[in-house]
């Protein structure tokens, strides 16, 4: 025995969304990869329990071409549709009916970007699109810039969690404005999702420390040298930034403070 004492855990530790409950924080996407069984290993790998699909770049439909449900299997992880490609409102709710009609899916996830080449959500059109797909029966998590002011619309608007972005979507450059995302998690109350930019494992703990519900991520993995490996760490590493921010961390201070007291010294 070392003496210390052990708190055990009470309860699992879990989140949820619009009425679905997980235990894993991380989430993946459904593209980039070699293939669709590099894309279910790294699934699996990752502890995953939902996957985003990217409705206009992945096969759903024509039995001909591999397909993502032979591999990603539908009834393993919750597919979370999204928007990608989609740059108006009418686009993103078309689409997304389509993912209904097809597989059922009511929880989506809206993107609608800016045609530009940082690839950043057109914030005014978000928020229109996800006004229009409340109206239309949807469950919406909602992909948006690292802006308070735009999150809280969001959110009042009746968006099911908030997924700002930590960088530019396969930029790797991890969480740019620290500030900004602490400020987003302190004030609300649907869940906060790191979405986007996300480059390796490093940035995930940081995310999860900070206090965020789950991070998504997609090219940090499967442009990763080694996908699966990469999919290994970024489970530890959600996991590692959870249970710190759960812990609670020691105050940063200006000077030095031993480990052992300066007192009573022979």
């Amino acid at each position: 025995m070392d003496g210390s004492v052990h708190t055990p855990k009470t309860s699992e530790d879990t989140w949820s969304v619009a009425g679905r409950t997980f235990r894993s924080r991380l989430i993946i996407g459904t593209g980039k990869y070699k293939d669709y069984a590099q894309n279910a290993a790294a699934a699996e790998a990752a502890g995953a329990e939902i996957v985003t699909v990217a409705l206009r770049r992945v096969n759903l439909s024509d039995p001909s071409q591999p397909m993502l449900v032979d591999h990603v299997k539908p009834d393993r992880f919750t597919f979370l549709p999204n928007t990608a490609g989609c740059f108006t409102g009418e686009d993103a709710v078309r689409t997304l009916r389509l993912a209904r009609e097809a597989g059922g899916w009511d929880l989506v996830k809206l993107e609608v970007l800016s045609n530009t080449k940082h690839l950043l959500p057109d914030m005014e059109e978000t928020l229109r699109a996800l006004k229009l797909l409340i109206a239309d029966g949807f469950q919406v998590m909602v992909y948006c810039s690292d802006d308070p002011v735009y999150a809280k619309k969001l959110e009042d608007a009746g968006a099911a969690a908030i997924m700002p972005a930590a960088a530019p979507i396969g930029s790797g450059r991890g969480i740019q404005n620290f500030l900004n995302l602490g400020l987003i998690i302190e004030q609300s109350s649907v869940p906060v999702l790191v979405d986007a930019g996300v480059g390796t494992a490093s940035d995930a703990v940081l995310a999860m420390e900070m206090g965020c519900d789950a991070v998504l991520m997609n090219t940090a993995i499967a442009e990763a040298r080694d996908p699966i490996r990469m999919a290994v760490a970024m489970k530890h590493a959600v996991i590692a930034g959870r249970e710190a921010f759960l812990a609670g961390r020691m105050p940063k201070r200006m000077y030095g403070d031993p480990s052992s007291p300066l007192a009573g010294l022979i």
